[in-house]
């Protein structure tokens, strides 16, 4: 069986591995999840797909480990140059490890306006999903910003110190999509210390928001949403002054909230942070004067909320609601976003049509998600796990078909259906 096909039967035994190691019963972990022992022993057995980043999460959490070691990212497969990026996140991880250390770096650096002309290349390539490229142009950039704060003063080196805060969250970015937790955790943190010194009112919610999507990996749903709030409290009077930073950060805050509510099961916080993130969206778009200068990577926009509604739906496991907020998302907000962002939600539709029982229009969505982003939905666990789904379903349809007709023609007394 090619490798692909094996993962799910490989994630059960890793689960049931990791299981009888710390000799926790079969039914307190079904219980710790909300489910059944049956259920737990297919998802063991591998007959049961886990294509629920929550449900990945929590049995990862009530067995003390990272979701990393149960569906085994990052994934290697062969030996292609494209899969080969561990030397730049070892580069990045030295950098981030020295961050209080004197910067080695030869020459001058530049400006704190040159270094910020340069991470429109990082945007560029974040949109892209070119999460490969990210890693490797952040060594250079963060010992240059690292560099600059460590000569200059004042204003400018509040600006190198915000340059180095945004290379981190690419970094932070970039780890997710290519699962790497080391780097995940280092970068954010380093996020934090570096938004403290920024001078930046903004950016330590920015920090905060990259946290949160940390505390998913572990299922702390609830210390997700409260620390949500924290940072939402603390960008609060610069929302209410219509600061445009502050209002990006403010939606995509609320948005954050909204997966952490869904994933708790709690629909009606997760349908008014939506509503919130709504309303901070039309403000940001009838914001008058020229298009804002988005130093924060945040891309926050009315097609951001629309895709993360649909999103929530499918985490509460309603994919007819998903399918019908589908329908009612604007064409043109789709098309304004970026390919990552259209990636990811192409992804999600095709789980919500897998789920209502069409795995034609499953698999094209999936292909549109895979044209967009490749990179990010090849090395996606969702995404992998869909397209299993999708073969075996395929498998059992087509073996019954054929059942049926060798019965019509005679053929099943000669073992073909053992």
């Amino acid at each position: 069986m090619p490798h692909e096909l094996e993962e799910q039967e490989a994630i059960g035994r890793r689960i049931k591995r990791r299981r009888l190691a710390l000799g926790i019963p079969q039914a307190d972990l079904a219980a710790a999840v909300g489910y059944s022992q049956a259920w737990m022993s297919k998802v063991e057995k591998g007959v049961i797909e886990l294509d629920r980043a929550a449900l990945i999460n929590s049995i990862a959490s009530a067995l003390h480990c990272h979701p990393n070691e149960l569906i085994d990212r990052p994934y290697f497969i062969g030996a292609s140059p494209e899969l080969q990026w561990q030397a730049a996140a070892a580069s990045i991880l030295r950098e981030l490890r020295r961050y209080d250390l004197t910067p080695v770096f030869d020459g001058t650096p530049r400006s704190s306006t040159e270094l910020w002309q340069d991470m429109k290349r990082l945007h560029r390539l974040r949109d892209a999903a070119s999460n490969i490229a990210i890693l490797r142009t952040l060594p250079d950039l963060l010992r240059e910003a690292h560099a600059l704060a460590e000569v200059a003063a004042g204003h400018e080196r509040e600006e190198a110190f915000g340059i180095y805060a945004i290379c981190c969250k690419f970094a932070h970015t970039a780890a997710h999509a290519l699962g790497h937790p080391e780097l995940i955790a280092t970068s954010c943190e380093r996020a934090s210390w570096a938004a403290q010194l920024s001078g930046d009112p903004v950016l330590p919610a920015v920090a905060d928001w990259m946290r949160v999507w940390d505390m998913w990996a572990t299922a702390d749903w609830a210390d997700a949403t409260a620390l949500a709030d924290k940072a939402l409290r603390n960008v609060e009077p610069h929302y209410e002054r219509g600061e445009p930073l502050a209002v990006r950060a403010w939606g995509s805050l609320q948005l954050r909230a909204a997966v952490s509510a869904a994933r708790a099961a709690n629909k009606a916080d997760a349908s008014h942070r939506i509503s919130l993130a709504q309303q901070a969206s039309e403000r940001a778009e009838t914001r008058p004067g020229p298009p804002l200068d988005d130093r924060h990577s945040l891309t926050f926009s009315s097609g951001n909320v629309a895709i993360h509604g649909i999103n929530v739906a499918l985490e509460m496991g309603d994919q007819v609601d998903a399918l019908r907020l589908n329908k009612k998302t604007k064409p043109e907000q789709l098309a304004a976003l970026p390919k990552s962002r259209r990636g990811h939600h192409h992804m999600d539709l095709a789980r919500a049509y897998l789920w209502d029982g069409d795995r034609g229009r499953a698999l094209k969505e999936l292909r549109k998600a895979e044209d967009l982003a490749p990179q990010l939905i090849r090395n996606h666990p969702i995404g992998r796990a869909t397209l299993r789904k999708i073969v075996y379903a395929e498998r059992a349809s087509t073996r019954e078909q054929l059942r049926g007709m060798s019965s019509r023609f005679h053929l099943d007394d000669q073992g073909l259906f053992p």
